[in-house]
């Protein structure tokens, strides 16, 4: 009896959930909050400093600007 190569078996299972899922679940957590609120909590708190935040916004800024050439070239 050939034994399974550990690394394949675990490439073939899909055990990360995919996109949509993961961003359905985080709408649903985010349901009802205020986004400026959670993301002031989460300096206060010094779950992330300031410098992460500001990081994460000008990706943000970024991957909104690459978006909106997109829509532009689809007509939306």
């Amino acid at each position: 009896m050939k034994m399974a190569n550990p690394i394949f078996n675990m490439m073939n299972k899909n055990t990360r959930p995919n996109m949509q899922t993961m961003f359905q679940q985080f709408m649903g957590q985010m349901k009802g909050k205020n986004p400026d609120e959670v993301l002031n909590n989460l300096v206060s708190s010094g779950k992330i400093c300031q410098a992460q935040l500001n990081q994460a916004q000008a990706q943000a800024q970024q991957i909104q600007s690459q978006f909106d050439g997109m829509k532009n070239m689809f007509g939306f």
